[in-house]
């Protein structure tokens, strides 16, 4: 594809010369090359297309990057990455290598803050803002945030501390309408009542954008004419949950009139107090598919642009949770499903169809969902929490402090533990086996195989206690046969005097690496939290032990191992691999696991010597 002006933009300056027909053109060449790119390297498509306007909008009424723009969570990020000298490494985006699927600070000076996890990104803009006024520095900040991530509570705190102060604070929503998983709330319900008046809104602009035009005494008439306003406005409209919170609510406008944004944009830049400005997008506008199944094209992997993006119909670590819990439900009117706008990621749809009353899609709110379930244990439920690992970090005090405590039976089905691959830093799974261990009364699991995840799942539907199983993204690797037994640990002794050990995922790797190399006994560890002293005494016997784990190597599990294996006086050598002491960057798995030792030819170099 042809870029006539897209190739030609280096800085959002060079946006600012075009008119509003060279725009056009512009926000079709940007859509056809996300479109492309993204159907080659897979990534957020939906969300990206949706927000093309917008962000050029942003980009031709602000003055990045002395005016910070920080986009929530960053699936919203591509054009913005497009408009900032980034157009020449777009098609590396979420390779190895190559420009994050997310904003990223180290990558360019118009990326603010690090994005990936939602609903801090009024937080960040705010203490930036606020930095620049402490440092006497110009410019101001806007945090762009989607209405699926305005259903986390840090979103809220923020607005409760930003609003109503002296300043051209700016918030813009981008409401699409939904997020991942439908919107669900009262938010979602106040939403769909101020779409409703864009009229009143309409008219006001108008007379905004024609008072600042009067020379001299035309911002003073402007700003008389609001308080005015906002006197009569009390008197007919309700207040918004925004206007209560000290902002001025602007909107909502059409978010794909680069023309209308840009004057409201304008317009808030004038206002002494912080604005919210509501814009009204279509996620996945201008690519059929997209716009008629926006949920399944928000994350998608390499596909064919011109006929669509095929839904896969392996069954994954997901569908066999989710199938599990519904088999479960079926017979115990007690279970319970929760998530956190995960609905299909989870795996839990068809749950949340057969068993509408007993199915609960919290929003994006980790900490609420994991108090949530501890209320629903004490009430007599069985809850199961199904959440990405990533995000499960969100609802650490809540689990040591709502849950564990009181020992409260919840169930954590913990998704996208381990390495995720082209997502990133923000998203790789490796930290829960470290930060749940320290967990007093924490029970963790973490199956390699199918026929183990869903025997674990129906263990802890009974279990007493807060527990956790945690399992992979995608799909299971080969199982040859190893058939699941209902114990902390498995040995499969082949008379060897070292022994390979290692839990979830790779136990596939480090077996058939065992397997090959010969006279090597694997101890899989089923249980990884608490450990059972019966294995260190098992361990003792070996005079080499190779440890491999798919996870964060300080405080992770087998360095807690061998601090007991020393405690008790192991001579023998101890190799291990694990995740140092970094965040892991995109790449794919494969490419991820053999860099840290932990695919199956690097076990077998490691058991021949030759990594020594």
């Amino acid at each position: 594809m042809e870029y006539r002006y897209l190739s030609k933009i280096k800085s959002p300056e060079d946006i600012k010369k075009l008119n509003k027909n060279d725009i056009d053109t512009l926000c079709e060449e940007i859509r056809g090359c996300i479109i492309d790119t993204v159907s080659k390297n897979g990534g957020h498509l939906a969300s990206n297309l949706g927000a093309v306007e917008l962000t050029v909008a942003l980009h031709r009424a602000f003055n990045a990057p002395q005016d910070a723009i920080i986009f929530d969570v960053g699936h919203q990020s591509y054009t913005h990455k497009l408009l900032t000298g980034r157009f020449e490494r777009f098609g590396t985006i979420r390779t190895e290598g190559g420009l994050s699927g997310f904003m990223r600070p180290d990558e360019s000076e118009y990326d603010p803050f690090v994005t990936g996890h939602s609903s801090n990104s009024i937080s960040a803009a705010y203490g930036i803002y606020r930095a620049k006024r402490i440092n006497g520095e110009d410019g101001t900040a806007v945090a762009v945030i989607g209405d699926g991530a305005l259903t986390g509570g840090m979103a809220y705190e923020a607005l409760n501390n930003a609003g109503g102060a002296r300043s051209n604070f700016i918030v813009v929503l981008n409401d699409n309408k939904m997020s991942i998983s439908r919107n669900v709330g009262a938010l979602a319900r106040s939403l769909t009542r101020m779409r409703n008046k864009p009229r009143y809104h309409h008219f006001k602009f108008a007379i905004s954008r024609f008072l600042l035009a009067v020379p001299l005494v035309g911002r003073a008439l402007n700003n008389s004419l609001y308080r005015i306003k906002e006197a009569a406005k009390g008197l007919v409209y309700r207040n918004n949950i925004f206007t209560s919170m000290g902002f001025n609510y602007l909107g909502p406008v059409d978010g794909h009139d680069v023309g209308a944004m840009e004057s409201l944009f304008k317009v808030a830049q004038t206002y002494t107090r912080p604005s919210l400005i509501h814009v009204i997008t279509t996620k996945g506008k201008g690519y059929s598919y997209a716009e008629s199944s926006p949920k399944n094209y928000h994350g998608v992997s390499p596909f064919d642009a011109d006929v669509g993006a095929a839904v896969s119909k392996k069954e994954t670590y997901s569908d066999i949770a989710g199938k599990t819990l519904c088999a479960l439900a079926r017979a115990d009117g007690k279970i319970c499903a929760i998530t956190a706008a995960m609905t299909s990621g989870t795996g839990l749809a068809k749950f949340a169809s057969e068993y509408k009353t007993r199915f609960f899609d919290v929003g994006i709110a980790e900490e609420h969902a994991v108090t949530f379930a501890a209320g629903l244990a004490k009430g007599g439920a069985k809850p199961f929490f199904a959440v990405y690992s990533t995000f499960l970090q969100r609802g650490y005090d809540q689990l040591l402090h709502d849950a564990a405590i009181a020992h409260l039976p919840i169930k954590l089905l913990v998704d996208r533990a381990g390495i995720v691959g082209e997502d990133g830093e923000s998203h790789q799974g490796i930290f829960d086996a470290a930060y749940l261990s320290t967990i007093p009364g924490m029970t963790v699991y973490s199956p390699c195989f199918y026929n183990e995840l869903e025997a674990l799942i129906i263990k802890a539907s009974c279990f007493d206690g807060p527990i956790a199983i945690r399992y992979p993204r995608g799909c299971e690797r080969k199982n040859t046969g190893f058939k699941y037994r209902d114990e902390d640990y498995t040995v499969i002794n082949r008379g060897g005097t070292r022994a390979a050990v290692t839990y979830g995922r790779i136990f596939a790797n480090v077996s058939e690496a065992a397997e090959r190399v010969g006279n090597t006994d694997v101890v899989k560890l089923n249980k990884i939290c608490p450990i059972d002293d019966r294995l260190i005494l098992e361990l003792m016997k070996y005079k080499e032990l190779y440890f491999y784990e798919e996870g964060i190597e300080k405080g992770g599990v087998f360095e807690h191992i061998a601090a007991r294996l020393l405690e008790n006086g192991y001579s023998g050598s101890i190799t291990l691999r694990a995740i140092p002491n970094e965040f892991v960057p995109a790449a794919t798995v494969e490419a991820s696991l053999k860099k840290y030792g932990l695919d199956t030819e690097s076990v077998i170099n490691d058991l021949n010597g030759e990594n020594k």
